[in-house]
This record gives structure tokens, sequence and C-alpha cells, in this order.
């Protein structure tokens, strides 16, 4: 049923009317059961747009508020339960451009979509089932759309591509969460943020602006396949450091491919790792300077690690970059590799091509995740919109400004750090996927190391592993295992 109530309150009136000035919020709230090894798990789910509205001050004279944005969310809170002790996690994906589709439907929520993984990927039509693995065990969850994602929209009269860039998309997200903690009461209840990707960079922002902005202190962050170092990840001329910290990722994705036989995952991976820490970057800041023996030693090893040719790494002069090694790894099979996932394969229409043509690894979830989510709020939650629902608005993620940060490294390290220094009971969960080819968990590795936090407050911060890509949930044991994972952490850190 329509929440018409918070509707109306949630407007500002205009001069003589008790009418809310439009948009108002359009909430509907659905009912639901879900049974989990013979109990019952009753829980209320509230969907739709929520109207931000900015204090407006003319003359220094306040002029009202004036409505800038109408953010698309997914609440679920476990009925019956004391919301000063319930947790509740504020959980969105990233992009930047994405909506929250992927831990919404893959993860976290009580319902997910069935995709299969891969060699055997579910053909259309998809379906859902029960997520008994959901986060709802162990705490309430609320999914945002950042504005131009998912249903959420710019106000009318007002700029979309205001919201699309690092402070503002802060800001907004961050108004989503003080509102919707006030509306709900639940200022009193541990809180967690949950982000995926570009959604760990917002996370780990919003964990200092959530502090600084509203005295909101937080007991956990969730990141997941973690980007916190834009300098660990851009392949941009002169900065070799990329190259280092993909190699444990290429030496992974080629031993699933059967390139680096006779050998565990583990022994690979750790052989990878020594030789990026230390004689590949000493190799790479030689130069020119470099002894053609010295040389021929790290072409070697290299081919050896990522199962390609030495004369394609030498061609390269011992620098392969990602996309680079996502189309040439397969290429004598006449096959690419998957950019968010290693393990899938796809095809190129021209096998001269230097990259991929598209990710085998994305092509295989947009379809059942676009069916599930269209199906799911329209059938199962109740919730009417004809405006599409953008999954990932990919002019948003071509256009974001990172304005603040012109001149220098884009990072948030600093402000995970100023926040876990502020508070320091913040408890942090990083985890990340072995096939993951856009956010190495090695460059994330570099990055946690290099946090400036006390050496006690290390202990803070938990590491997990999966034998799977940046969506690690879309592999089975994966998820499961992850989603135990999280649930322990979001239990130990209450602080209950």
């Amino acid at each position: 049923m329509a929440n018409e109530e918070r509707a109306e309150n949630n407007g500002t009136e205009s001069a003589g009317t008790s009418k809310p000035v439009k948009p108002v919020d359009d909430l509907v709230t659905t009912q639901h059961t879900l049974s989990l090894d013979g109990e019952e798990l009753r829980y209320t789910a509230t969907t739709g747009r929520i109207v931000l509205r900015e204090e407006v001050v003319k003359d220094g004279t306040f002029d009202g508020l004036k409505p800038k944005a109408e953010v698309f969310l997914t609440a679920y809170t476990l009925d019956d339960a004391d919301a000063a002790d319930r947790p509740v996690t504020f959980a969105f994906n990233g992009g930047p451009g994405s909506s929250s589709i992927w831990l919404h439907l893959g993860l976290l929520g009580p319902r997910r979509v069935v995709s299969g993984d891969v060699g055997e990927l579910a053909p259309p039509p998809y379906s859902m089932a029960d997520n008994a693995e959901t986060l709802l065990k162990y705490s309430d969850v609320v999914f945002i759309d950042p504005v131009s994602t998912g249903f959420s929209r710019a106000a009318e009269g007002e700029k979309p591509g205001d919201y699309h860039g690092f402070t503002r998309d802060l800001e907004s997200v961050g108004e989503v969460i003080r509102l919707w903690t006030s509306r709900n009461g639940r200022w009193m209840s541990p809180k967690f943020l949950a982000g995926e990707s570009y959604g760990t960079t917002r996370a780990a922002g919003l964990a200092a602006h959530l502090q600084q902005r509203y005295g909101m202190y937080l007991n956990g962050v969730m990141l997941i396949s973690a980007v916190l170092e834009f300098g660990t990840l851009d392949f941009t001329p002169g900065n070799d450091l990329p190259y280092t910290l993909f190699l444990p990722s290429y030496a992974a994705i080629a031993h699933y491919h059967g390139l680096v036989p006779d050998r565990t995952l583990e022994e690979v991976l750790a052989d990878a790792e020594r030789f990026a820490a230390g004689r590949y970057p000493n190799a790479l800041a030689q130069g020119n300077r470099i002894p053609a023996d010295y040389r021929a030693e790290v072409v070697a090893r290299l081919a050896a690690l990522t199962g390609l040719s030495e004369d394609y790494i030498d061609r390269v002069n011992l620098r392969i970059e990602h996309m680079r090694f996502f189309g040439e790894l397969l290429r004598a099979q006449r096959r690419t590799v998957g950019r968010l996932d290693g393990r899938f394969t796809g095809w190129n229409p021209d096998y001269g091509a230097e990259t991929p043509d598209k990710d085998p690894s994305m092509n295989a979830i947009t379809g059942p995740y676009s069916a599930a989510l269209n199906h799911y709020l329209r059938v199962e939650l109740e919730y009417h919109n004809d405006l599409p629902y953008e999954i990932i608005n990919v002019d948003a993620a071509k256009n974001w400004s990172f304005k603040e940060f012109e001149g220098q490294q884009i990072t948030v390290a600093d402000k995970l750090a100023e926040a876990m220094r502020v508070n320091p009971h913040l408890k942090i969960y990083v985890g990340s996927g072995h096939y993951d080819g856009a956010t190495p968990y090695f460059a994330t590795e570099h990055t946690l190391a290099r946090l400036q936090i006390p050496e006690e407050l290390t202990a803070n911060i938990e590491t997990k592993y999966y034998p799977a890509g940046h969506m690690m949930y879309v592999h089975d044991e994966s998820r499961i295992r992850q989603a135990a994972d999280l649930g322990t952490f979001i239990t130990n850190a209450a602080n209950r």
C-alpha cells in the first residue's frame, strides 16, 4: 500500500495552502516472510523515491526548502525488532553511475536473481529465489540509487549533471542516509555502510562526511572490490604502479585458464606477489638503464606468471596494460577474458583488435539482473514507475567530475583514515576477488598498508579473499562464504 501520509508530511507547504509543494515522496510498503532453517523471518519492504530538499536563503533570509532531487531506495526492516539494538546497513554500488542492483539482488537482499555462473549461465527467461544468506538476518538494509541511476532523478528544473561528481554525490547520498535515519528513529541503532567498486570510494568518503556534517559515527564500513586510490589503477603515462599491482591478478586469471600449469593458485599468487613487490618495480624504475640480462630475466618471469609470450612482453616494454591483457591472454584460442571477472570468456568481432570489444563477464549478468529487478520491484514490491530503471548510466560515468582533485591523485584513503582516527571504534571489512581485473586485490593491499592510522587501529581492518571476480557473489561458493563473513563482521562490530 502506498504510504500517502508520509508523502504528504515530507513536502513543504506553499503560502495559503495545506498542500505540499510537489514533488512528494511516493513510498510503497509491503509485508513479506522468509523461511530460514524452519524459522520465519518477517520483514517490511519500503520502496520508492524520497525528495531531497535544499535550504534556500536569499539576502540573508530563509526562503524555504527547494526540491533538488528524487532518490530511489528500497529498505528492508525486520518486523518486531528493537530499533535501538537492530543494526542498519546503507548499501550502494559504484560505477560511478551504477544503481544498487548488484548488491541488492546478488548478495544482500532477501531475494536474489538466479543468474548461473561460468559454463552454466541461466538462459532467459530468468528466475528469482529466496536468499537464505541475506544480510537481513543480521541487519536492516537500505539500498540507495544515486541521482540518475535506478529511478532516481534530479528534480524538475534541476541539472542532473550537478550530481555527477565526487562531492555532490557524497552530499546527496549522505542526506538520504540522514533523512532515513531520522524519519525511522534509528539514530541509536548500530550503523554500517556497504559499498562495491566506486561504492567503496563513496563509502570511505561518507564515513568522514557523515561524521563531519551530521555527527553520525558509524560502527562499520564494508568495502567490496575496493578502490580507494585511483593512482593504483590508472594506467597513465609515467605511472608504473598499476603494472606491478595488477600482476598477481593477471597470474590468477592465467592460472584459472590453465596457462600456469602444475602449480596451485596459492603458489602462483605468492610468487607473483613477491615479484610484484620486489624485482619487477625495480626493473621498471630503471627504465632504459636496465641491463640486458636483467631485462631478459624480467621478461621470462612475467611470461611464466601471466601466460603471455616473451615476445609480447618484450614488445610492450615489460608493461602489461589490463585491457590489453584481457584481449591478448587467449588470443590464440580466439577468446577474450572478462575485466570484472577473468573466469569468463567471450568473442571479439576482430581478433586483430588490441582490446576486447565487450566485457564478457558484464554481458553474462546484465540480462538476468535487469529482468529480475524490473519484475521484482513492480510485481513483488508493488512499486510502479514508467521511467526506465537505469542499471548503469553511461553518460554519468563518462562525465563524472573529480574537480576537487585537480592536479593531484584521486584518493579517499585519507578520508577513511581520518574517520578511523576520529572514531577508533570504526571497523572495516575489505572483500576482494582473486580474478577481479577491475580493482585488483594487490592494489587494495597496497593502499591499506599505507593508511595513516596508528598501529593499534590496524586491528580494526579485516580482509577476506574469494575465488571469484569483482562481483564475487556470482560464484555461489564465494557468495555463501562472503554472506557469512559479512554477518560475522556486523555482529562483532555492532558493539552490543
